[in-house]
């Protein structure tokens, strides 16, 4: 623990870590008010493509956590990111929720319906045949596919929802084309995580509460891994990976020392 308090930087997950669906987490408030106590650096990064950190920051507002929208990273926000880079100018057919069309528009990437560079899906309840049918047809015609990350299912108000990398598997199937999928986790994610932070991963802790993004990015990108089970993992399905965190803990509270 000594260690992980430490440390100059830390990305941590969203929701399992810091909320769930509406409701703030037991010690959160004690987390944070700690982090900016003890001058450390911190980013929200959540694999969710559906908010903007603009209304991520309202959200926590609701709950009681105020703080600027520099402190929210998006898989919509590194996927435009990404886009941008690789083919400035580009244009995409787009499955998503807004805070996806916001980054991307803001990244300079015009949404295009008729002859699309990419095909990019990310989180929605907007997905329907017409969407689906759009989508492989473009991916057909030669553009390129996107997911904003490989989450198969998330948390809902009602339980478990279907999430970004089961809405692609069907274009995947129809098209025999593999997606690119660029959140957690993708190493690429990550570093830029720490360039906005401005620190090196060996001084840099990764909070999370899912093994397969969360715990699997830390671990490719050289960060201290703390797993939470304030979330969907539990010590039983943590034993199914063949990898481990460094530090179990029930939440975030047992972090902050008085």
């Amino acid at each position: 623990m000594e260690a992980l308090r430490a440390k100059k930087g830390f990305i941590c997950d969203m929701d399992g870590v810091i909320y769930k669906g509406n409701q703030l987490l037991p010690g959160v408030k004690e987390f944070v008010e700690w982090l900016y106590r003890e001058n450390k650096k911190f980013l929200f990064l959540t694999n969710s493509s559906a908010k903007s950190p603009k209304e991520l920051r309202e959200k926590l507002g609701r709950m009681g956590l105020d703080m600027n929208e520099s402190h929210f990273y998006t898989s919509a926000l590194a996927t435009a990111r990404f886009l941008s880079r690789q083919h400035p100018g580009c244009s995409a057919y787009v499955i998503g929720d807004p805070g996806l069309y916001t980054a991307l528009k803001e990244a300079g990437i015009s949404i295009n319906n008729t002859d699309p560079d990419y095909v990019v899906v990310g989180e929605t309840s907007n997905y329907n045949y017409e969407t689906i049918t759009q989508a492989m047809r473009h991916v057909l015609n030669g553009a390129k596919l996107i997911g904003t990350n490989t989450d198969l299912t998330g948390p809902g108000e009602t339980g478990i929802l279907p999430a970004c990398r089961a809405l692609v598997m069907p274009i995947e199937a129809m098209t025999g084309k593999q997606a690119y999928y660029v959140g957690k986790p993708n190493p690429l994610m990550m570093r830029t995580g720490l360039q906005i932070l401005g620190v090196h991963s060996e001084e840099t802790a990764i909070i999370g509460d899912r093994m397969d993004t969360d715990i699997l990015a830390g671990i490719e990108s050289g960060l201290d891994t703390i797993l939470v089970l304030s979330g969907v993992t539990s010590l039983k399905s943590m034993e199914q990976y063949p990898y481990r965190p460094r530090l179990v803990l029930s939440g975030v509270g047992e972090i902050p020392t008085l």
